[in-house]
């Protein structure tokens, strides 16, 4: 029991002098950029006190089928729950490693028949519990603790990306969904009217007034319609196939709001929320940081490293065990029965000498995955920071063309007008008519468009700045 004793406190010794370094905690101190967000004035400009990520998805996405859609696919989706799977795994593990530095307690019972020379057999046996123990002394299960902690809460922002990615996608799916709606609105509006044209043109045809291929072009840009309008119904069938995806259910029809009718394309002030300065809040970098589930995944690899490479320093230094028996057996020299009570206890260290450099080779390993892990999450948030530029410089594109799509589409309206008009009364041929009709027709599909990129502008800058994660 002594020199038990003395194998302790020479241990105690070693580590003050020479391992005390193996408990310490990980801190972040890798410098990020920063202003990440880049020198966009725009971006300065719009910059407020709060984040547009800090809104719950439900404070951003107001339509109530979108968020009834969201919900299903949050508690539906396979790599959503593969991602809380992942989580509870993490958490086993974590558990286990809290319990690695208590004592392990076995039920050791052994029984045997030997006989000599065809004697009379002996029976022996032993009753017994094992326990052993590791003491760390040197810091291998605390940072082997501290890692598993780290690879929990690496599990738990994966499973943040995902459910905000899916968030997005499913928004950018049910918006989609609504331009098709769009599309194939404005499709059937023309295709009455160009065959009330096609119709004119036959009845002027009929009459002696017109020329046959005027009649000819007016049905070919009539049916060219009638393609258009099947391609969009393939589109919409298509689109709510991969919500379903989404949902995990078979295919079916997605129920969704009119087009332009949601409240994420209205606000109170100029009635277009999407491209409203104001609602585009993209806050302090800082905030960035903190909510993007990306960043934070990267900065837990780092910590997960840290722990690693103390616990590939520990391997250096001596390991100490402590194991122990107690029981009855029968078979101590002379076989007695009733077995009387065995009792024993053993303490051992084992100081790593040579070990063909696998210990070295690992430690060097793990300094390298760390360092290398630092400069990923540097380009993490670089590449974050490029996504909110992007994403805010195609919301202020968006803003910009919506005023001027808006107004052709009024203009070429009335050109259309006035063309059928004056060829109505013999003043204009049917050619400028065509054009009149097809002009309008593509700035309506333009416009429609254009409401649709910067929807998903604003949803690509929400997700950039971390949102989704409520």
């Amino acid at each position: 029991m002594k020199q038990f004793k003395n194998m302790i406190a020479v241990a105690a010794v070693s580590m003050i002098l020479t391992g005390c370094g193996l408990y310490n905690k990980y801190e972040q101190t890798v410098q990020a950029p920063a202003d990440p967000f880049g020198a966009s004035q725009d971006i300065v400009a719009a910059t407020g006190e709060t984040s547009l990520a800090q809104m719950s998805w439900r404070e951003f996405f107001t339509d109530p089928l979108l968020q009834q859609l969201i919900e299903q696919v949050l508690a539906n989706n396979t790599d959503l729950n593969t991602a809380r799977i992942n989580v509870e795994k993490s958490e086993a593990a974590l558990k286990a490693a809290k319990l690695a530095f208590l004592p392990a307690l076995y039920f050791s019972p052994q029984g045997t028949l030997s006989s000599f020379d065809t004697e009379k057999p002996l029976k022996t046996y032993n009753l017994q519990m094992q326990l052993s123990m590791d003491l760390d002394v040197f810091g291998s299960l605390t940072n082997k603790k501290r890692a598993a902690k780290a690879v929990l809460l690496q599990a738990q922002m994966a499973e943040e990306a995902t459910r905000a990615n899916l968030i997005s996608i499913t928004a950018q799916q049910y918006f989609y969904l609504q331009l098709l709606d769009r599309e194939l609105e404005i499709l059937n509006e023309t295709d009455n009217l160009w065959k009330a044209s096609l119709e004119t043109q036959q009845a002027l045809w009929e009459n002696g007034q017109a020329f046959s291929t005027a009649v000819n072009q007016q049905e070919a840009s009539w049916l060219s319609v009638k393609t258009q309008i099947v391609d969009i119904q393939r589109a919409i069938r298509s689109a709510e196939n991969e919500i379903c995806k989404l949902l995990s259910v078979t295919p079916q029809h997605i129920e969704r709001s009119k087009w332009y009718s949601a409240a994420q394309y209205h606000s109170s002030s100029d009635g277009q929320r999407v491209f409203d300065v104001k609602f585009l809040k993209v806050g302090v970098p800082a905030d960035m940081l903190n909510l993007r589930p990306d960043i934070r995944l990267s900065n837990y690899y780092m910590e997960e490293a840290f722990y690693n490479t103390q616990a590939a320093r520990a391997a250096f230094f001596p390991s100490i065990s402590l194991s122990g028996a107690a029981g009855w057996t029968n078979n101590n020299g002379v076989i007695v029965n009733p077995g009387k009570l065995l009792l024993s206890a053993i303490a051992s260290l084992t100081q790593p000498i040579f070990a063909r450099g696998q210990i070295k080779a690992n430690y060097k390993i793990s300094q390298l995955t760390e360092e290398n892990l630092k400069k990923k999450y540097i380009q993490t948030v670089i590449d974050a920071g490029n996504d909110v530029n992007e994403a805010m410089a195609d919301c202020q594109a968006a803003r910009e063309k919506h005023d001027y799509y808006h107004r052709q589409v009024e203009v070429l309206h009335e050109a259309y007008k006035g063309t059928h008009e004056l060829m109505d009364n013999g003043k204009a041929s049917y050619l400028e008519v065509l054009t009149a009709q097809e002009s309008l027709l593509s700035a309506q599909l333009n416009e429609a468009s254009n409401m649709y990129n910067g929807a998903q502008a604003v949803i690509g800058l929400y997700i950039a700045l971390g949102g989704g994660t409520k």
